[in-house]
């Protein structure tokens, strides 16, 4: 059984739909990427009008998983994409992730 990965991806709305424009790697533990992602600024209330949409995957045996969704600003984003970033150092130098 292969272990599970779970990714922050980054999504912007265009004329064909959602494309993926970044993708942060949060390690292997449901717990840690959970609270990574519920520490991150926007709204859980995503509809087709979104322009910025961060999706919690799950990654198991190869096939994805959609965990948890929200949509945010541009500035939004920026705190974002510092959040993870400082969340995802913490847990690789001072914890096991």
């Amino acid at each position: 059984m292969n272990q599970a990965t779970f990714y922050i991806v980054l999504n912007l709305r265009t004329g064909n739909g959602y494309e993926c424009f970044g993708k942060f790697m949060v390690g292997n533990s449901r717990q840690t990427a959970t609270a990574i992602f519920n520490q991150l600024k926007g709204r859980k209330k995503v509809n087709e009008k979104s322009i910025l949409q961060l999706d919690l995957m799950e990654s198991v045996n190869g096939l994805p998983v959609n965990m948890q969704m929200m949509t945010c600003s541009l500035e939004e984003l920026s705190e974002n994409c510092k959040i993870i970033t400082k969340e995802v150092f913490r847990h690789y130098n001072m914890e096991e992730i």
